[in-house]
């Protein structure tokens, strides 16, 4: 992965599952790392735990509250060159419609794409003087198939995935890339931390998710997308690999496949 050799990687949500995986590999392939997720001591037992962790630094920052977040990263990171950047932390949903709490809409929106957005501006002067850089997020299959028990989730990640493809279109004049990154189930906590229509952490696994690939994989897959500058690219197995390919040619069959699911 020479892509990434010398180069300084900010990456959200690298303190479990998809963004622990990429945290490694990318120390592995030489890169520089600035480590985001809520908690300052889990993020530094992880930099602790990488290859040459005098490398990489920690940043820790809630994105459910954006705007704060930038603040406290102006203050931290000042003009810090960044690279590139992998917005992947995020939160799935687990509720019906009826049931969910409009604050549980807000709180899905603000971490899944506004969280995304108020990075990107934050990086985006900088990378456009320098006309160079690399902005990455890890959306989901869910951005391009709308499925139950999901609907705030599904929105955010139809959301971001729109978000990233102006982004392309108006940085391409400056020499800038960008990846959408479409994981399908991966073998993760996700479920376990995803809100319930209360707000409320499910706490438990999820099937589908079970029985995905790994989160490495997942991150391995990834990463080759990103070192190859792709512009989209959905990662994972079986159905949920298949799913935006039925939905674009065949989105008939994909309603009738959610509906009984």
């Amino acid at each position: 992965m020479n892509y990434f050799q010398g180069k300084s990687v900010w990456l959200t949500g690298a303190s479990s599952g998809i963004g622990l995986a990429m945290a490694q590999q990318l120390a592995e392939a030489g890169a520089h790392l600035i480590l985001t997720s809520r908690r300052a001591d889990t993020l530094e037992q992880v930099r602790l735990s990488l290859q040459h962790p005098e490398r990489h630094q920690v940043l820790a920052l809630d994105l459910s509250q954006p705007e704060t977040a930038v603040t406290h990263a102006q203050s931290e990171l000042g003009d810090q060159v960044i690279d590139l950047l992998i917005n992947n932390a995020g939160v799935s949903q687990r509720s019906r419609i009826l049931d969910t709490d409009l604050s549980v809409y807000r709180q899905l929106m603000e971490i899944d794409y506004f969280g995304v957005v108020a990075l990107t501006k934050f990086v985006l002067p900088r990378m456009i003087e320098r006309h160079n850089g690399h902005i990455v997020t890890v959306s989901s299959v869910a951005g391009k198939v709308g499925t139950k028990l999901r609907s705030g989730y599904n929105g955010a990640k139809f959301g971001v995935i729109g978000f990233m493809d102006s982004l392309r279109a108006e940085t391409a004049e400056h020499g800038i890339a960008v990846t959408s990154i479409l994981p399908g189930f991966i073998n993760t906590q996700v479920a376990h931390n995803s809100l319930t229509g209360d707000g409320s952490a499910l706490g438990k696994p999820d099937p589908d998710n079970a029985g995905g690939i790994s989160a490495e994989e997942c991150a391995r897959l990834s990463l080759k997308a990103i070192a190859a500058q792709k512009a989209e690219v959905v990662v994972g197995s079986g159905v949920s690999k298949l799913a935006p390919f039925l939905q674009r040619f065949a989105p008939g069959i994909v309603r009738r496949m959610v509906a009984k699911r």
